[in-house]
């Protein structure tokens, strides 16, 4: 197959995608930008006044990179796993499977589609912190890199959890149980330097503190963990779930009834 029609087939997929997102922005878009607005005014404003400052910041500069890479992990897994399962609940991905089209290239334009939707929601979430305070960005280049590297993960690992549900019940299961907490618990909203030893070495096996840390880095250049850690965690993690998606979609798992 040349490369024209595998960027026809691509960018096909992309357009769906982004028209999908742009067609809801009510439920994509609005209710992201709405949710980080309560936790500026909940957390940063009335909490924040209690606490003080963290990392040499006021609390509502600290927590405005975690919320804005949360929106991204949310809305990137969110989108991707919404989309795929649909199409699959819709038996149309089936036609889209047996084109000539390869599957790393149908697994990338999904990906870049739920990318879209995580980068959209996160400028309208930087936007917002805006009103509520000003940051000025140490290392763009990290803090953009970061991003993109995050959202990419959190959309191939949306893709496996869409691959595997068999009902609209299965694609809540991980983000109520598994992401949310981990999530929470990656450093959003604290140091990890505040809490026991025993606490900081078991907050070290979550993946999203990385990412949260890394992407404050490059925002604000404070960060609980080294950027060469960071950097490392994000792309172990998305060369595993890459392939691992790869693997399933070569299989035909899930997608044969």
């Amino acid at each position: 197959m040349n490369s024209r029609l595998m960027w026809v087939g691509y960018s096909t997929i992309v357009r769906k995608e982004i028209t999908r997102i742009l067609r809801i922005w009510g439920q994509t878009i609005v209710p992201p930008a709405i949710t980080m607005s309560l936790y500026f005014i909940i957390f940063g404003e009335l909490i924040g006044r209690r606490i003080g400052e963290m990392g040499g910041f006021t609390y509502m500069q600290y927590i405005v990179p975690g919320l804005v890479i949360m929106s991204v992990i949310t809305n990137s897994y969110g989108n991707m796993v919404s989309s795929f399962f649909g199409a699959k609940f819709g038996k149309h991905i089936e036609e889209l499977l047996i084109s000539p089209l390869p599957n790393w290239i149908i697994l990338s334009g999904y990906v870049t589609g739920a990318l879209a939707r995580g980068l959209m929601v996160g400028i309208v979430v930087m936007c917002v912190s805006l009103f509520f305070t000003r940051i000025e960005v140490q290392h763009p280049f990290i803090m953009l890199s970061v991003l993109l590297m995050t959202a990419i993960v959190f959309a191939l690992a949306g893709m496996v959890n869409a691959i595997f549900a068999q009902k609209f019940d299965d694609i809540a299961i991980i983000p109520t149980f598994i992401l949310a907490p981990l999530t929470y618990l990656g450093g959003v909203f604290y140091s990890i330097a505040l809490l026991p030893e025993f606490w900081q070495k078991v907050s070290s096996f979550n993946p999203i503190l990385y990412m949260v840390n890394g992407f404050r880095y490059g925002m604000l250049g404070v960060s609980d963990v080294s950027l060469s850690q960071s950097y490392g965690v994000i792309l172990i993690a998305g060369l595993i779930l890459f392939f691992t998606c790869l693997h399933l979609l070569n299989k035909g798992t899930g997608m044969r009834s």
